[in-house]
């Protein structure tokens, strides 16, 4: 597909770049060969059919010639093979979420190399764009429909996701990553991660969970602020929410947290707006638990 997208790029940048020199040219030299001081009495010139027709029937014959060129591309684009290995993508600010046919998610979207890969993609909240350079790839995420894309990854190794739709504060680091493997690779993988048995015993790496959801976009560990309050000595501080239109006053406890965590729009800290998207279908419960023990330590 790249190498279409290409291909396509190719013929009509030469096109663009000869008629731009060929207009050019042209100015030029009319320019100089009917300047005022040679030519002090301008004569009436009657036209010219054969360069009329030259003039009408040459640009369109290339603007064809590009058409079909992206209309054949495009066509491909949209054609999502049969054999495609179907990953559902979420964006969210900041963070994209990608969830596998077995139901695991990661914030990778790891892949096979040389086989087509199928997106679907929706935003849980703002207008988002999947961008893919290295593939020559873009696609809306829009609130509440569905969009596609599909590509192949051309060999191993990793490359970088970008929103290229502005989309609030976090825009600039909602990055993340493809990270192709071989057939053989990627089924170890799979097999392996697919295992919620063996997920599940796993030790959760929380700073790595932090960052990979997106909330180090809002939320510092170093007591500064951003859209959000810090984690640094959150746990236990007294502060005001907003529950149902009205203040209230709580310390930060074992409860709250979760609370905010799976239901961020019960109690919205005073003074902070409420944007911050729920993780009720992201985080497991060891997860849940460790992050909160990992706040609860940090001072």
């Amino acid at each position: 597909m790249t190498d279409k997208v290409n291909e396509a790029f190719l013929v009509i940048m030469v096109i663009c770049l000869a008629l731009l020199g060929l207009v050019t040219f042209f100015m030029i030299f009319l320019a100089v060969r009917y300047r005022r001081g040679k030519n002090p009495n301008p004569e009436d010139i009657s036209g010219s059919l054969p360069l009329e027709i030259t003039w009408t029937v040459v640009p369109a014959i290339l603007v064809f010639i590009m058409f079909w060129y992206g209309w054949v591309n495009f066509k491909a684009m949209r054609t999502v093979p049969e054999k495609a290995f179907n990953v559902n993508v979420t964006a969210r600010m900041w963070s994209w979420s990608f969830e596998y046919p077995d139901g695991f998610k990661t914030t990778t979207l790891m892949v096979p190399a040389g086989r087509p890969v199928n997106l679907d993609i929706i935003s849980e909240d703002v207008l988002h764009s999947l961008f893919i350079p290295a593939f020559k790839i873009k696609e809306d995420a829009v609130p509440g429909m569905h969009t596609r894309l599909w590509f192949t990854a051309p060999a191993p190794g990793e490359y970088t996701i970008f929103c290229s739709e502005y989309c609030g504060q976090g825009h600039s680091s909602m990055i993340s990553k493809v990270v192709a493997m071989t057939e053989k690779d990627f089924s170890t993988w799979y097999q392996t991660h697919g295992d919620k048995e063996a997920v599940g015993k796993a030790v959760p790496d929380v700073p790595k969970l932090l960052d990979e959801h997106g909330c180090l976009d809002c939320h510092t560990t170093d007591g500064s602020e951003l859209t959000g309050p810090s984690f640094k000595g959150i746990y236990g501080r007294k502060i005001v929410v907003i529950s149902r239109g009205k203040e209230r006053a709580l310390t930060v406890d074992d409860a709250y947290l979760l609370s905010s965590v799976l239901y961020p729009d019960k109690d919205i800290v005073k003074g902070y707006e409420d944007i911050m998207p729920s993780f009720k279908d992201e985080l497991s419960e060891k997860e849940l638990a460790a992050i909160i023990n990992y706040l609860k330590e940090l001072k």
